[in-house]
């Protein structure tokens, strides 16, 4: 069968198969993952949750992990990543995204504006390794902020539907009650399962009422309580006061991520906490390494070198490199770098080895730089 679909392939050139059955039916593929968008629910202020159909090559997802959806905005190919917020090992083969429509956010704010039952998205294999282990472990804290909440949701229905007998916290911090997406969902899962337990936090609005903003004005929801709205060690030991023997999830925000950093850190429980990124930190640039020449050796395209990552340089000289997150997940943006030096724009480490492969999204040349698209 293979061997047939590479003669297909060949007597097709120069364009794959997939380019003709999409024509017929875009979710007629033989190699191409797609989606069939099936439902879109914009209940929630500064959201869509994407209900998606996948084609047969889609082999589902661990909790926790992440896929890359692809759509074309003004004739161009666009790709983002995107943690499935469903738990794994379902019972359909649907998958469940939800989509903040970040400001400025070019995928997203399409998604939100214009997903429409019948549309139909490019997609890829699940991965990631933020996700849970086998065997599970008897106690879990998961945390996460804003947007962050998506694969570690995917985590608590998974614990959910397993029955899952250890102890649970999911602990997480939004603006206001009304932004937290499947609220109905996180109140039953509570009420079914008394080892688990679900807090909720909104700091921003906890500020307004403490500067004597009147609670009962519109657009007011005070933090619960019991709680001070913002991540610290005391919060943590309200919550979980059994954090140093749970494996904890984390991801959210810079600020919050680094607020329980600095928690783990100070207990020695570095190996306990598992991060996911979705914002880039990037190290302080050091001016005196904005010099030189980047040259794109396969597109014959040279450019100075401004200081910026290899990825906004080659599409500030007109060129379209392929990416998805532009934070170093997803590595789709990777390239071969020739010759010369670049800096890791999240760790500051620089790298000089010839011929190796980097990714764009969070690589910086340093002086004179080739690499090859």
């Amino acid at each position: 069968m293979v061997d047939l679909v590479n003669l297909v392939q060949t007597l097709t050139s120069p364009h794959p198969l997939d380019r003709y059955l999409e024509l017929v039916r875009p979710t007629l593929t033989v190699r191409d993952m797609r989606a069939e968008i099936t439902h879109a629910d914009r209940s929630v202020p500064g959201s869509v949750t994407l209900t998606l159909r996948p084609t047969r090559q889609w082999k589902g997802h661990t909790a926790g992990q992440y896929v890359q959806i692809g759509v074309v905005i003004d004739g161009v190919r666009h790709a983002r990543c995107y943690s499935p917020v469903n738990p794994e090992n379902g019972r359909d083969r649907h998958i469940q995204l939800t989509v903040k429509a970040h400001p400025g956010g070019l995928v997203s704010q399409f998604l939100y504006r214009n997903a429409t039952p019948g549309m139909v998205v490019d997609l890829t294999p699940a991965d990631g390794v933020f996700r849970l282990p086998e065997p599970r472990p008897e106690r879990v804290l998961l945390i996460s902020g804003g947007s962050g909440i998506t694969p570690v949701l995917s985590m608590l229905r998974t614990l959910a539907d397993e029955g899952h007998r250890g102890e649970v916290v999911f602990l997480h911090y939004a603006k206001s009650a009304e932004v937290v997406p499947h609220r109905t969902e996180l109140d039953v899962i509570a009420r079914r399962h008394q080892n688990f337990r679900i807090e909720l936090r909104h700091p921003w609005r906890s500020r307004r009422a403490a500067k004597g903003v009147d609670p009962g004005a519109p657009g007011v929801d005070v933090a619960p309580a019991q709680g001070s709205g913002y991540f610290d060690y005391d919060e943590l030991e309200r919550v979980a006061p059994w954090f140093a023997d749970a494996q904890t999830y984390v991801c959210g925000p810079q600020s919050l991520m680094d607020a329980v950093r600095k928690v783990y850190e100070a207990e020695q429980l570095d190996d306990r906490l598992h991060t996911e990124e979705f914002t880039l930190s990037v190290a302080p640039i050091d001016a005196t390494e904005t010099y030189g020449t980047v040259k794109f050796s396969a597109s014959g395209v040279s450019a100075d070198n401004n200081g910026a990552t290899l990825l906004e340089q080659a599409e500030s000289a007109g060129l379209t490199p392929e990416y998805g997150c532009r934070m170093g997940i997803c590595f789709s943006c990777t390239a071969v770098r020739r010759t010369g030096c670049t800096r890791n724009v999240r760790t500051g480490e620089s790298d000089s080895d010839p011929d190796q492969p980097i990714q764009l999204c969070i690589s910086a040349p340093v002086g004179d730089v080739e690499i090859d698209i």
